[in-house]
């Protein structure tokens, strides 16, 4: 634990299980001050700070805030809708326990996405918990769709690509194509010399179409298993390939739909350290089942899980990262430090995210959770949320 010397500081939280970097410190605390976490130490020392406002954590899970690097709202919003749609669905993710996020972009067209891509670029150079926009598309297999409309979907073009970078400004985090169409392994150069983070996923590439991939510089698979072939006894596929590649981080919906537990619970052991938990939430997540819409299509929400109305393929989730977690811990029996090492400083590092970390001189970000995992407090930049 990291003790400096005597320092200014706004807030302490102490007497709490911290769960940081792959360790587990009981009887902990950490020092919050001009938004960055201070000092971190153990026991009574933190009195000596002489703190502004102490909080007393009672025991309970202190972990650093959750970044998502890949949904697309929730509250009843969706991320394509704007800024003020975007400010309620990240209050609801945040609220549990999300402090930074890459906004998802389902599949429009080329102008639409500009304009939104803008849009969230604007948000990202006034507000550090917007960590940039994600573009699940438009470059994906028709025949691995999902919930995109296939008649907006196409190969990457070198002007496409190029619009998107310019009105991005250097915010475009995460990019999900197909990496067999054509024009694909141009445009994963393009993107990755930009500093975009290229994601195999809505693919029918086959285990050495990934690898291919990761070779050219793709670093992420989207929400394994899901939008691409799976494994087959003879024909391992993507996710295969991706839990080979050491430089390849696995997303996985950890909400029981997507994927079940038990084959969860491969991938983590079978990709350690490498696994991202995402929401992959679409509007109705923290809202009510019934009707709503994705990219322009008709879904339904009922029991928690959203279909197309077309056809019945899930449209994204009603997930939140503290119930991933839950889901984690529990059925898939993942460990704590792994479980929140995949909801902070994994999807942060494949990014290029400065998030999801306690060390000193982070950014204080952090989330209490109690016995049950249920977020207590969430705070951001030091500041409760």
């Amino acid at each position: 634990m990291q003790t400096p010397g005597v320092l200014s500081v706004d807030r302490v939280v102490h007497r709490v299980r911290l769960v940081d970097a792959g360790t587990v410190t009981d009887d902990a605390w950490v020092a919050f001050g001009d938004g960055r976490v201070r000092a971190v130490g153990q026991g009574d020392s933190w009195r000596d700070l002489s703190p502004a406002q102490a909080h007393d954590g009672d025991g309970a899970w202190l972990t650093p805030g959750f970044v998502d690097i890949h949904g697309h709202g929730g509250a009843g919003h969706a991320f394509d809708d704007g800024a003020e749609a975007i400010a309620e669905a990240r209050a609801m993710h945040r609220s549990h326990g999300t402090t930074r996020a890459v906004l998802s972009l389902v599949t429009a067209s080329v102008d639409d996405l500009v304009s939104r891509v803008a849009t969230i670029a604007g948000l990202a150079r006034t507000d550090a918990t917007v960590l940039g926009s994600h573009l699940e598309g438009p470059f994906l297999d028709v025949g691995h769709k999902g919930a995109h409309t296939a008649g907006l979907l196409r190969a990457p073009d070198a002007r496409s690509v190029d619009r998107l970078l310019d009105a991005g400004d250097g915010t475009i985090r995460q990019v999900t194509l197909a990496p067999e169409l054509p024009g694909a392994p141009e445009a994963i150069a393009r993107f990755v010399a930009a500093g975009v983070a290229v994601a195999v996923g809505h693919t029918d590439a086959d285990a050495d179409a990934a690898r291919r991939a990761f070779d050219a510089g793709a670093t992420i698979l989207t929400h394994a298993f899901n939008g691409m072939r799976g494994i087959h006894h003879r024909a391992p596929g993507p996710v295969v390939a991706a839990m080979q590649d050491e430089r390849v981080t696995i997303e996985l919906i950890a909400d029981g739909t997507h994927v079940h537990p038990d084959v969860m619970r491969l991938v983590f052991a079978g990709a350690p350290g490498r696994v991202a938990l995402i929401t992959d939430a679409m509007a109705a997540a923290g809202s009510a089942d019934g009707a709503y819409a994705l990219g322009g299509l008709a879904v339904t929400v009922a029991d928690g899980v959203a279909r197309l109305d077309d056809g019945g393929s899930i449209a994204g989730s009603t997930l939140t990262q503290d119930a991933a977690l839950r889901m984690a811990t529990g059925r898939c029996g993942v460990s704590m430090p792994d479980a929140i090492d995949a909801l902070t400083a994994v999807p942060a590092r494949v990014i290029g995210a400065p998030a999801g970390s306690l060390a000193v001189g982070a950014a204080a970000d952090a989330v209490l959770l109690d016995a049950d995992l249920a977020v207590r407090t969430v705070w951001v930049d030091g500041v409760p949320a």
